[in-house]
């Protein structure tokens, strides 16, 4: 492949698969996040804070000065001898490769190493009863379609938000419950196709990183990000790590049973909060609310409603659009609630598509909160609109690339 080729004589050796781990040493992890963390700064204070010795710093900086990872910048402020050289991240040196996979379509994005630049995005649908192995060349498609149109890029890894219930450590996504579709080696399909590192994770547990990476989530001690729409799902970042549970089932809470008499769920049970709250849910119930008579201009409407249409009719007033609005939002209360109560969040973040209805759902979740949390402190958890808008899991996923990348090895797991 071209774009393989001019990557490793670029660099002069193979920063593919290999060059990740060894990104990933201690020393080199610690001294890339400082830089990355502080903008710009000087040899001398990587070493002082850091604690590191000055010539482990300076043959550590050479490397990824060599490597193109790091580059020198403007001269700093003299303390009394020649003015410090500053480093400063070579954001646009290497590119990510983000995927948000999700039930109705595939987005794919390519991110500097800030994440805040989007360099290239396309979109593919995903055609109905799709099949794991047309799945997985779409996923491959996709991105061989995106490096061919930036042929220019260096590229340092995949990473993949994969909706439904994901192995991240072997990378397959377990159960995808709306397209009934199991057991998919994204990660060995990717790798095998591209020599890139690929991490794959759930789309909600991305979209908790990528709130926690770059909406400077980090410092909270737990945080947990919502994903409301086609499906419903949650990430729960504590330390700016994501925690995945003993079987990394994690989050899963599109899956707690709301209505034990409720209707049945695409993962076969009954009553579960993806049937009362999620954006296919709500247009169904707006339709079954028609059926029976109810006046609204929702019949206006050629086609099948979506959640989308409810919103736009809810913003012009419609009684019946607003309260749908607000009893999808109210059972999300209640289920945050219940989250409250099992891992004390300091933030909740809404994102998906459900969440662009704004104040129509955001304001019945609080109230609900208010309503029904143990104490003062609990009831006034802030809850936000997530602000990656529609790239929340796309930079979640690129975030599993960058968190490997600039944040030291060692235990990643919950303390919980």
């Amino acid at each position: 492949m071209v774009y393989l080729v001019k990557y490793i004589k670029k660099v002069g050796k193979k920063m593919q698969r290999g060059s990740f781990q060894w990104m990933k040493s201690l020393n080199k992890s610690i001294i890339l996040n400082k830089i990355r963390s502080e903008g710009s700064i000087s040899r001398a204070q990587i070493a002082k804070e850091t604690q590191l010795t000055p010539p482990t710093v300076g043959t550590i900086v050479k490397e990824l000065l060599e490597q193109g990872l790091i580059k020198e910048s403007q001269l700093g402020i003299s303390q009394g001898g020649r003015k410090p050289t500053l480093l400063v991240l070579n954001t646009s040196g290497f590119h990510i490769i983000g995927i948000d996979a999700g039930p109705s379509d595939v987005q794919f994005v390519i991110s500097d190493l800030s994440g805040g630049k989007i360099v290239d995005e396309l979109e593919k649908p995903v055609e109905f009863g799709i099949d794991e192995e047309n799945f997985l060349q779409m996923l491959v498609s996709g991105v061989e379609n995106l490096i061919h149109r930036n042929t220019s890029l260096k590229f340092i890894g995949i990473g993949v938000a994969m909706h439904g219930v994901v192995d991240s450590e072997q990378g397959i996504s377990v159960f995808a419950p709306n397209l009934n579709l199991r057991n998919m080696n994204i990660k060995s399909v990717l790798e095998t196709s591209f020599e890139m590192v690929v991490k794959v994770e759930n789309d909600a547990k991305a979209l908790a990183l990528g709130e926690a990476w770059f909406q400077n989530q980090t410092a909270n001690t737990s945080m947990i990000a919502v994903n409301v729409g086609r499906g419903i799902g949650a990430g729960l970042v504590i330390n700016g790590k994501l925690y995945s549970g003993e079987h990394g089932i994690a989050g899963e809470v599109g899956h707690m049973t709301i209505d034990i008499h409720g209707k049945t769920c695409t993962c076969g049970n009954d009553g579960c909060l993806q049937t009362v709250a999620s954006g296919p849910a709500i247009a169904e119930k707006a339709m079954e609310m028609i059926d029976k008579g109810y006046q609204t201009q929702l019949t206006n409407y050629n086609g099948e409603l979506t959640a989308e249409m409810i919103y736009l009719a809810a913003v012009e007033g419609d009684r019946l659009a607003k309260d749908l609005l607000e009893e999808a939002g109210t059972y999300l209360g209640i289920a945050l609630t219940n989250l409250i109560h099992v891992c004390n969040p300091s933030t909740i973040i809404i994102g998906g598509g459900v969440s662009k209805a704004g104040d129509f759902i955001l304001k019945p979740i609080v109230n609900t909160i208010r309503k029904r949390a143990i104490s003062e402190k609990a009831q006034a958890t802030p809850v936000y609109v997530s602000s990656l808008g529609d790239y929340g899991s796309a930079l979640g996923a690129v975030a599993l690339i960058l968190s490997d990348i600039f944040e030291p090895m060692g235990d990643r797991d919950c303390p919980i």
